[in-house]
This record gives structure tokens, C-alpha cells and sequence, in this order.
């Protein structure tokens, strides 16, 4: 209930922040029992307070503001302008700057949220000059940064998914033959949701084609100029200029940028290699493991605080810009970010409402233990699941069997996307699912007989399903803060946002069940499957899709 009351909120009044404040008010009521006044107490003490002073959540807090503070200098030093001015010959048409983001997108593929402050905060202004919407910036920001973090072998999501599938293997005691990083290298093909979006992006720009809400959003910006207040970036002035005529150099803007992408990598390398180092383990451990074991969310705050450090110096030895307007470029680029921070706030307190941790972050250990103060939304659906695939299999037949393995891939699929879009956390649907789901799907396939094979394409299907699938209903979900980012750095209406990615990501969704998970489960070759996908997707946007300047 509280996820529907913030979803179905935030779409009707389009103002997120007080939607996800009614949603974590209305389970605190379940929670106390319907008293008006304890569920007022425990909003604010048990729920919101103890999920903004977080040391991870705060450390995130701090490099959203930090990035925009360090935006506001670059703008209003020219040096944003000198960067478009490098970047346009390569992007002089929409279809360029569409490819010029998607390729940069993939670039940046160490970090999401990096990913999204960096591309939206720097297409912003080219984008503008090229008549592409702000929807649709947006759109090839978020669609780009959660599946290229979480496909590659080398970013901050690596650790977080191969624990959690190493949770998995570790209930299962007798599965020497399988090994998470093994699961997780073997499931990429099959996370069809992600391979899928990703190339959606270039296919849309080479063919001119939108659909439904975005072909409108698309329109109105080729048929009208921005609002007034659209047009403003960071700092409140015209986007792509600066208030007084500025030297546009692009090494303002580059310097600092590549400074925060390098002073990340080295924080990341630094804080895995002395986690690794603090236990027993390999004595020269891959770099996807020492990547897998940083401190991301340190490291991209100290990241963004060299970036900003480093403008205001360059700007004070250029004698660009007083101390005086420097700190207050820096404090207008930090204001445009607070109402992401409020958001992903509220996010990730209703995150943890619906979770099954306790406060302090402690795990459960025995069944709904801190049921006075955590909904667990995410074990209730995921008990459904197990309780129909047991179901299933205790009918006894061989038949009921096979037909349950089938659906399996699908089934995943759809409740990972069911459960992130209700929580707005990729990572917390993950760390719900998969343990739960390598369990079930292992017990399902050698229930049918012999040895599991690590490369069996259920149980990489049923892995990947969980992967993409959490991804699938982040980028649904107005709660999510990938898609908050997003929305605030383009300097997008958030719910804007949500209402034209939805169809997008829908039809991606559709076509990785019809033309993937479904036919897999009959035994249909994933390398055939793959190529199937690429012509449904073109086939669909031919259909349905309309060229945007033909109005």
C-alpha cells in the first residue's frame, strides 16, 4: 500500500517529494496501528531521520551537491560553452546529439549516478541548441546509466550484484560446480531488458522515430521554444551562456571533469585493494573484485570535491571570476539539486520502510523480526513466488515440473520489475530476489535430475531475469533514484520524465518476454533470441513509431 499511495500520488499531482512523504506517512500508520499521532512520531524518528543520516546516504547527499556545485562554476566561467563547441561538430543534427549522448553514456560506465549527473549536466545546454527535448534527454540519460553500470565487469555495481548471488550459492552448500562471478559473467547474454535498452537509444536517433508521449514532447520543443525558465541553467542564466561575455575554453570544463572521473577510479582501486587486504583472500585478487570491494559512495564524493576544487582554482589563476561569484555560481549550481536530494530522501526512507532490515541496518534472522518498524513488502511477494513454484513441484507430476521451469525465467522477470517499481531500489530487489530465486531455481532443476550445468540457460535466465528485471521497473517507477537524477540534472519535470520513458521501457519489457524469456524457457537458443530481439524492436518502432518532423 504505501509504494501504490507515492506511485499513484506522484502520477496524479506530479509533485513527488510530498507523494513519497504520503506513502511513508500511510505505512507508518499500518504500522502503528492506525494511531494518527505515533504514525506522525515514528514518520519522522523511526522512518526519516534515520535514512538521512546514513553515512552512505549522506556521503551520496554530498557529491549531488558537490557535482552541481562544480556544474554552476564550469557554466559560469564559459567553460560548459567552450566544451559544447568541441562537441558540436560531431553533433550538428538531432540525430547526432542523440548518438554523441548515448555514446558518452556508455563511456561513463563506472558509476550510475556519476553517469547521470555528469551527461545531463553537460548535454544539457547542446541539447538545447539542437531542439531535442528535455524528456528526451532524460530519457537517454537514465536509459543509458543503470544497464551500462550493470553490465560492465569493472563498476560499482559489480560487488553489489555478485554478493548477492554469491548469498545465493551459499544456502545451497552442495554447488562446488557453481561460482557467483561465473553466474554473473554467464548471465549478461541473458538480460535481455538492459542489452535491449541500449540499443533502443541509436535505433530511435538513426530512425527519427518516437512514440506516444515523447513524439508530443519532441514536437511542441521543434514547434515551440523552451519556457523562460527552462531556458536557464544552473546558474539562472540563458543555457549554454554566462551572464557577462566569457572566454569559452573547453579545458574549464574537461579538466575538472576528467580530475573527478580519475580521482573516482583511484578511490575505488584504493579503498577494494585495502577492504580485500583485511582478509584472507587471493594475493593478487582480479580487478573486478578489488573494484567489487570499494567504498563507491566515498570515493564519488571526494571525486566531485577535487572536481570543484579544481575549477574554482583554474578560475582564480584565469582571474575569470571574483571570489564573490564564484561562490555564488557554486551556490546556485548546488540550490538546482536540492530537490533531487529531497526526493531521493523520502525514495530511500520508503525503500527501507518496505525492506527487511532493521534500523541499524541489521539483517533479519528469523521471520518478520522487526516487523514493528519494516513492512517487508519485497519477502511477502517473494514468498508468493516460492510458495507457487513449490506449489508446483509438489504436484509431483515430471510434467508440472517442466512446465514450471518454463515459466520460471518469465516469472522472475516480472516480479523483479513488480518489486522495484514498488520500492524504487534495483539494489534492493536484487538483494531480495536473488538468493531466493538461485535457491528455487536450482532446487527446481535438479529436482528434474543429475548435476546442474553452470552454463543451463534457466538458471542463467532466472539470474539475468533478476538482474534486468530490477533494472526494468527502476526505470518504470517514479520513486527511483536513478530516474530523480536524472529528471533533476537535465533540469527535466520530474514526472514529465516517468510519464515518457514509461512507454519506452514498456515495450522493451514486452518484447524481453515475448522474444525472450518466454521461448528460452522452451529451448530456444539465446544467440538466436538476441538477434529476434533486434528485428522485433525495429519492426515495432517502423509500426508505431512517426518521424518527429513530420507534423
Amino acid at each position: 500500500m504505501p509504494p501504490l499511495v507515492a506511485i499513484v500520488l506522484a502520477i496524479v499531482t506530479r509533485r513527488a517529494a510530498i507523494s513519497l512523504l504520503l506513502g511513508i506517512y500511510c505505512g507508518a500508520l499500518i504500522l502503528t496501528s492506525g494511531h494518527p499521532l505515533a504514525a506522525l512520531y515514528d514518520t519522522c524518528e523511526v522512518h526519516l531521520w534515520p535514512a538521512f543520516v546514513d553515512p552512505s546516504k549522506l556521503r551520496v547527499f554530498a557529491f549531488t551537491i558537490l557535482m552541481g556545485a562544480m556544474i554552476g562554476v564550469i557554466c559560469r566561467c564559459g567553460g560548459m560553452q567552450g566544451l559544447i563547441r568541441i562537441i558540436s561538430p560531431m553533433a550538428k543534427t538531432r540525430r547526432g546529439g542523440q548518438l554523441v549522448t548515448w555514446v558518452l553514456g556508455l563511456m561513463i560506465f563506472l558509476d550510475d549516478y556519476a553517469n547521470t549527473i555528469l551527461l545531463g549536466s553537460t548535454m544539457r545546454p547542446l541539447c538545447d541548441r539542437l531542439k531535442i527535448s528535455r524528456e528526451k534527454l532524460a530519457y537517454l540519460v537514465d536509459s543509458t546509466a543503470a544497464p551500462v553500470a550493470g553490465l560492465s565487469l569493472l563498476s560499482t555495481w559489480i560487488a553489489v550484484e555478485i554478493e548477492y548471488i554469491q548469498d545465493g550459492l551459499q544456502t545451497l552448500g552442495t554447488a562446488p560446480e557453481l561460482t557467483a562471478v561465473d553466474l554473473f559473467v554467464g548471465s549478461i547474454p541473458y538480460r535481455f531488458y538492459m542489452l535491449l535498452t541500449l540499443v533502443m537509444i541509436p535505433l530511435i536517433a538513426v530512425t527519427g522515430r518516437d512514440f506516444g508521449p515523447m513524439l508530443k514532447a519532441e514536437r511542441r520543443r521543434l514547434r515551440e521554444p523552451l519556457e523562460p525558465a527552462a531556458e536557464l541553467d544552473a546558474l539562472g542564466q540563458p543555457s549554454g551562456g554566462s551572464a557577462k561575455e566569457m572566454p569559452a575554453r573547453w579545458y574549464n570544463a574537461v579538466l575538472p571533469i576528467f580530475a573527478t572521473l580519475g580521482v573516482v577510479l583511484y578511490l575505488l582501486y584504493s579503498t577494494g585493494w585495502q577492504s580485500l587486504a583485511a582478509e584472507p583472500s587471493d594475493p593478487a585478487p582480479a580487478l573486478r573484485d578489488i573494484l567489487g570491494a570499494a567504498n563507491s559512495s566515498l570515493a564519488l564524493q571526494y571525486g566531485a570535491l577535487t572536481g570543484l576544487v579544481l575549477v574554482v582554482l583554474m578560475v582564480r589563476l584565469q582571474s575569470l571570476l571574483s571570489q564573490a561569484e564564484i561562490v555564488q555560481a557554486a551556490a546556485q549550481g548546488a540550490k538546482i539539486v536540492l530537490p533531487a536530494i529531497a526526493i531521493l530522501w523520502c525514495a530511500s526512507t520508503l525503500s527501507r520502510m518496505t525492506s527487511n532490515r532493521s534500523i541499524e541496518g541489521a539483517a533479519t534472522t528469523t521471520p518478520y523480526e522487526f516487523e514493528d518498524h519494516r513492512l517487508y513488502t519485497g519477502d511477502f511477494l517473494a514468498q508468493l513466488f516460492v510458495a507457487e513454484a513449490e506449489g508446483s513441484a509438489d504436484a509431483g507430476t515430471s510434467d508440472s515440473l517442466a512446465l514450471t521451469a518454463k515459466l520460471l525465467p518469465t516469472g522472475i522477470f516480472l516480479l523483479a520489475a513488480i518489486l522495484s517499481f514498488a520500492t524504487g531500489s534495483s539494489f534492493g530487489t536484487m538483494g531480495i530476489l536473488l538468493p531466493i530465486v538461485i535457491t528455487v531455481t536450482h532446487a527446481l532443476l535438479s529436482s528434474q535430475g543429475g548435476a546442474i550445468d553452470p552454463a543451463h540457460p534457466i538458471l542463467l535466465a532466472s539470474v539475468g531475469g533478476v538482474l534486468a528485471g530490477a533494472v526494468f521497473g527502476d526505470h518504470c517507477s517514479p520513486i527511483s533514484d536513478t530516474t530523480i537524477l536524472s529528471s533533476q540534472s537535465c533540469v527535466c519535470d520530474h514526472m514529465a520524465h516517468v510519464v515518457t520513458q514509461l512507454p519506452y521501457a514498456m515495450l522493451v519489457g514486452g518484447l524481453t518476454i515475448v522474444l525472450g524469456t518466454l521461448p528460452l524457457g522452451w529451448g530456444v537458443s539465446v544467440w538466436m533470441l538476441l538477434p529476434l530481439q533486434l528485428v522485433g524492436l525495429v519492426g515495432v518502432l517502423l509500426v508505431v513509431g512517426r518521424r518527429v518532423e513530420d507534423f
